[in-house]
């Protein structure tokens, strides 16, 4: 792995311990923790359609605009503390699936993201 590469991950590593422990901080139920954390990965079923379409759907779940405006709405429109916790969770997954090297997708397949083919040795 390239240094670059390993310094990448290290901030996503930080981003993901971060929302955690937002999450934590927020009282969050650590069930539902484990009951959401994988729930953007349920757009992989965009693949079904193709490519992509897979791409799309997977793409629009693991960019983080989304759970940080639903951060900002739940924290400074609505006050409610569940839709806080949810955009923690959904950052830590995104953060978790950076970490681990996984991108967005391209249009292309799966296997190719924004940080390269997955499965392909990078060093």
């Amino acid at each position: 792995m390239r240094p670059v590469d390993l310094i990448v991950r290290l901030e996503w590593i930080v981003v993901a311990v971060g929302a955690i422990a937002a999450y934590a901080f927020a009282g969050g139920s650590w069930p539902l923790f484990v009951l959401l954390i994988l729930a953007p990965d349920l757009a992989m079923l965009g693949y079904l359609a193709g490519p992509r379409v897979g791409a799309f759907a997977y793409n629009m779940l693991h960019v983080l605009i989304w759970p940080l405006v639903m951060l900002a709405v739940g924290l400074y429109i609505i006050g409610d503390a569940l839709v806080v916790q949810i955009a923690f969770i959904w950052i830590a997954h995104i953060a978790i699936d950076r970490a681990l090297g996984y991108g967005l997708k391209l249009a292309t397949g799966f296997q190719d993201t924004h940080l390269g083919r997955i499965g392909r040795d990078k060093t």
